[in-house]
């Protein structure tokens, strides 16, 4: 049974089908009874892609045509209108009027949720800011998608929209989070909108990302026998004994997203070309490769992960902020009760646990000792192999003991 990141099924779609068809006799009734579904469902106009291409759908029309079903009319940014078939329009998949197309989609014997032919790009379009969009009376709510020295690229909230943001002080705000402007100035150049303003205040809030949550996959059940604790003359650790009392748990393997990564090409990898820009003394083009990644996709994990890298070292403030907007995202896809296992091995759980890696050692650096043993007992919990060392450090943030003490050890 195929699955959706917002957990849709076929049987949701199967039901929603009956829904919208019930007391709708052959195919030209119902056509008719989706048509009326499209038009008190979906809020027109509405911002969609057809084949890649961001367009406006202002209406659904049905001609009679059995062949043709329902279409849609749709503007284009340079104004100009088309009329595609219904079946080749996508609009939010975590949306009412994305189920509506994926059920209408099924009814017609194709795909509900067709997958892209080619690789994400990580230069992506998008939807743009229009003149009427914005209010410039009062503070205006960002989505922050990648910061540069002099701009941010920003989508409204709750919209797809995208703007570019100049102001001063945009070191303080990072991919993920949302920015609060204080606007000034709003203008159009080349066919892009700009707002120009002051930056009042930034927060993370990811349930106002309108994020997808990352899909995972059941990779069956642990069980703590089975699991290497050590030579069987040596004590079992303190840390691992509620581990193997709690018994056995599911393990489960977390969607990654990396925007433009050819699965079949091992060195198209974004980040791996981010690392050896990096290594080879070029930190610039290196950070713009993951602000691309971020601007493309939010749930990039891993360009959160080494963005916090970057300043990891020198700026722990801003280093947490990075991690923590990659650890919320994950989040999403485990909600408040998750007691699985995200396990090393599994090769696509990394970014997350990177992530949680580099919110705990900042937490530690800055001295919020109790939330830093939280988040080393978490990882503990989700991978007890613990490639990452935290069993070698929790006694120390346990005990208090100040980052800098540590390290002069």
């Amino acid at each position: 049974m195929k699955k959706r990141s917002d957990e849709t099924t076929a049987e949701d779609l199967d039901a929603l089908i009956e829904e919208i068809t019930t007391d709708a006799y052959g195919d030209d009734e119902q056509i008719w009874a989706f048509h009326c579904a499209f038009e008190d469902g979906i809020e027109l106009p509405c911002d969609a892609f057809v084949i890649g291409e961001p367009v406006s759908v202002i209406g659904f029309d049905y001609d009679g045509n059995q062949r043709r079903g329902l279409v849609a009319r749709c503007r284009r940014e340079d104004r100009s209108e088309h009329t595609v078939s219904a079946s080749e329009v996508t609009l939010a998949e975590q949306s009412k009027g994305g189920h509506l197309v994926a059920a209408y989609r099924k009814w017609s014997g194709l795909d509900p949720w067709p997958e892209q032919a080619t690789p994400p790009s990580r230069k992506k379009r998008r939807h743009k800011v229009a003149a009427t969009d914005l209010d410039l009376s009062g503070p205006i709510e960002l989505v922050v998608l990648s910061v540069k020295e002099k701009a941010a690229r920003c989508r409204l909230v709750g919209s797809g929209r995208v703007i570019t943001l100049r102001a001063s002080r945009l070191w303080d705000i990072v991919p993920g989070e949302i920015a609060v402007v204080k606007p000034r100035k709003q203008w159009t150049y080349a066919g892009h909108p700009y707002l120009s303003g002051e930056i009042e205040s930034s927060r993370i809030d990811v349930d106002a990302l309108g994020l997808a949550p990352l899909k995972r996959e059941d990779q069956g059940l642990w069980t703590p026998e089975e699991h290497y604790w050590g030579e069987d003359d040596e004590p079992i650790e303190e840390w691992a004994k509620p581990i193997i009392a709690r018994g056995p748990r599911p393990s489960f393997e977390m969607e990654q997203v990396v925007p433009g990564r050819d699965p079949d090409d091992f060195d198209s990898d974004p980040i791996c070309e981010s690392n050896d820009l990096k290594d080879s003394g070029d930190p610039v083009g290196a950070k713009q490769i993951l602000m691309e990644l971020c601007q493309a996709d939010l749930r990039c994990l891993d360009a959160h992960a080494h963005l916090g890298n970057f300043v990891f070292d020198s700026w722990a403030k801003e280093a947490i902020r990075h991690y923590e907007v990659g650890v919320r995202i994950g989040e999403l896809t485990l909600g408040p009760d998750f007691e699985g296992l995200l396990p090393w091995g599994h090769i696509d759980n990394r970014p997350f646990m990177r992530c949680m890696h580099g919110f705990g050692l900042c937490l530690w650096r800055l001295e919020r000792f109790e939330e830093a043993e939280r988040v080393f007992e978490r990882m503990l919990w989700l991978n007890p192999t613990d490639n990452q060392g935290v069993r070698f450090l929790i006694d120390d943030v346990r005990a208090k003991t100040a980052w800098e003490d540590r390290e002069a050890e």
